[in-house]
């Protein structure tokens, strides 16, 4: 996936979310007859996504960006990706000073102003240079400059103005105005706009955007703006998960141990959810611990199922069943979760 930079913006949208087994009551997984219950409680189109201002492949770390197309090596953006924002900014304006119409410089130095990095931050300026950037028919300043006017950052809050710059930066093939796009339109409650946004997810979808991917999921599960199909569903969350996006792999996991979709494959789904565990998801932590706690997917593990529960619990997710189930524990045991619980915290 390519990573984007800069403040998440939150949208508010219309659809509801998916029961969350953690809600589903204290159901025990131990029944091979029982499918586990429920859900991630992930919702599709919960935070727009900043663009990330640079044509060339993210994290590069020595050096400056490498030629792209015959251009020279681009070094303002290779300061930026090593952090070196000064520098970023320095570089930029050396490019403008020498080519006015440089549309990828004034994107860069809009970001350095809207992040604050290597400079005060300061939204009024970073909405002036990603509006002569987009003048210049940038797409990821006119991305930037929508959700800035969505969020009314640095200008007035202005939706309709939000949307055109989205749709201007979708037209210029930016993926991730495409999803912000998605989220503007599935929020409406309109079917025919609810069909809009799954053109647009899929566009940042085909684009390897982890979040478009577990949008698409959903609503292929819901059957949302397309006829629902689980199948789909969990292809679109398996390469989500393959991009590293959280609730997509914690969504693919619940389908793998439910055999919904995809081939029923316990062993795989714990992995799953213990990969998202390990990252410091609390759903994941709770799911991998009622596994542990019954020995499905996982050997019986009561230790580990108290560990990750307590996890879970310090994040405020409590599970009132695991607590019943592992309240026989003996004190030499609670001690090893507990350790067990805090080296994993540390660890994040």
């Amino acid at each position: 996936m390519r990573r984007v930079t800069g403040p998440a913006m939150a949208l508010a949208v219309a659809l509801a979310a998916l029961p969350a087994w953690a809600a589903a009551g204290p159901t025990d997984p131990s029944k091979s007859a029982t499918p586990l219950p429920g859900s991630s409680g992930a919702t599709p189109g919960q935070k727009a996504m900043p663009e990330l201002p640079s044509p060339y492949t993210p994290n590069y770390t020595r050096g400056a960006v490498p030629p792209s197309n015959g251009q020279p090596p681009d070094f303002a953006y290779g300061a930026y990706q090593r952090g070196q924002y000064v520098t970023a900014f320095r570089e930029a304006t050396k490019r403008i000073e020498a080519n006015p119409k440089d549309a990828a410089a004034m994107t860069l130095l809009g970001e350095l102003y809207n992040q604050g990095l290597g400079v005060k931050q300061d939204p009024v300026k970073a909405a002036e240079w990603y509006k002569v950037a987009a003048a210049q028919n940038d797409a990821a300043a006119m991305s930037s400059l929508g959700l800035m006017a969505l969020d009314g950052r640095g200008m007035p809050k202005d939706i309709k103005a939000g949307r055109h710059w989205l749709e201007q930066a979708t037209a210029q093939g930016s993926p991730t105005a495409a999803y912000n796009l998605g989220l503007i339109l599935i929020g409406t409650g309109s079917a025919a706009d609810e069909s809009a946004a799954v053109a647009q997810f899929r566009k940042a979808a085909d684009a390897e955007i982890g979040p478009a991917q577990h949008d698409l999921g959903v609503l292929y599960l819901q059957g949302r703006g397309v006829p629902k199909d689980p199948s789909k569903a969990a292809a679109w969350f398996r390469r989500g998960a393959d991009n590293g996006d959280l609730a997509s792999e914690i969504e693919y996991a619940i389908l793998l141990f439910n055999g919904t979709g995809v081939t029923k494959d316990e062993r795989s789904a714990a992995r799953y959810f213990l990969h998202a565990a390990s990252r410091g998801n609390a759903i994941a932590q709770n799911r991998i611990a009622r596994l542990y706690a019954v020995g499905r997917g996982v050997a019986k593990n009561t230790v580990e199922a108290a560990a990750w529960n307590l996890a879970a619990a310090g994040q405020g997710l409590s599970d009132a069943w695991l607590d019943q189930t592992l309240s026989g524990l003996s004190a030499e045991e609670r001690n090893r979760a507990e350790r067990l619980a805090n080296e994993r915290v540390e660890q994040r």
